[in-house]
């Protein structure tokens, strides 16, 4: 009878055994795969299709917990748009790093904003002096200008056809002319963007002593 007894307990857990594993249809002891398709439907198989692998998806371990997510495949749209972000984060943080840089020779560079606005008068004065020196140069060429076409009229006037030689010389000296004009112009537009730029120096200064608790002590 115990015999007997003992023969249905172990029949009876075999049983439960059976029914336990029947009930966990999921379970594996290897990974699987989850996905969905291209209508939104959910899958779980051993072997991952095509479509899968273009629509992305996870890789369950035997726990049931997932071990890798694989993102969907990037449309051509979607690479650039990425490519294109990063890009301007690489530019953005280069930018930032330049402007410390900057920040710190500034600071490291000019004690005082007394020290910088001397620095910033030393560089005007040279470009002050370019400008003149073009300036100068211009009236005289135009000066030259002048004389020859006087030169010119009074052949003109005499009845005479303009000699070769004096017109090649006047059309040289013409664009001479107007070459040293742009060459003033340049001097004068240099001298402009550095007005433009010491304001901003200066004001940066102001704003980073401000930042450090240090006043900037101008004259």
């Amino acid at each position: 009878m115990r015999r007997l007894r003992c023969l249905l307990a172990t029949v009876l857990a075999a049983g439960v055994g059976a029914s336990a594993s029947a009930a966990a249809p999921g379970a594996a002891d290897h990974n699987r795969y989850k996905w969905r398709d291209a209508d939104g439907n959910l899958h779980y198989g051993d072997s991952l299709p095509p479509e899968a692998a273009r629509l992305g998806y996870e890789i369950i371990g035997p726990t049931g917990l997932i071990v890798r997510r694989v993102e969907r495949a990037r449309t051509s749209d979607e690479l650039a748009a990425a490519k294109a972000a990063a890009a301007k984060a690489q530019a953005e943080r280069s930018e930032a790093d330049s402007r410390a840089r900057i920040d710190t020779q500034l600071l490291a560079g000019y004690p005082e904003e007394a020290d910088l606005q001397r620095a910033q008068q030393q560089q005007l004065e040279l470009l002050e002096q370019k400008v003149t020196a073009a300036q100068i140069s211009l009236r005289s060429q135009e000066q030259n200008l002048a004389d020859l076409l006087g030169r010119a009229a009074d052949v003109e006037r005499g009845g005479k056809e303009l000699p070769p030689a004096l017109a090649k010389e006047l059309k040289m000296l013409r664009k001479q002319v107007d070459d040293q004009r742009l060459v003033v112009a340049r001097r004068q537009d240099e001298r402009a963007q550095a007005l433009e730029r010491f304001a901003g120096e200066t004001a940066r200064y102001r704003e980073l002593k401000a930042q450090r608790g240090a006043p900037s002590r101008t004259p």
